[in-house]
């Protein structure tokens, strides 16, 4: 089995393959048994977070996700908590 960080960086991706990283990145953490993990989208104009948060609305592997506070990197970051195994 692969090693899996706790962090998924997709920053200046495009949106068609942040979300391709994002799916594969949540299978492999869910199967390494991750609970929680963290994705890094950056600030910008918001259309990679806006993308991000709708595929992780529909993702069958995630129970719920949230914007970072204030220290946990803001709306540049969004903290996924996985469905338990």
């Amino acid at each position: 089995m692969k090693a899996v960080g706790r962090e998924l960086y997709l920053r200046h991706l495009i949106v068609d393959e942040a979300l391709w990283k994002l799916d594969q990145y949540l299978n492999d953490a869910f199967m390494t048994g991750l609970s929680s993990v963290r994705i890094v989208h950056g600030k910008g104009t918001g259309k990679l977070r806006r993308a991000v948060h709708e595929s992780l609305a529909r993702h069958p592997l995630v129970k719920s996700y949230r914007l970072g506070d204030y220290g946990e990197g803001d709306y540049g970051v969004t903290l996924v908590e996985l469905i338990n195994h």
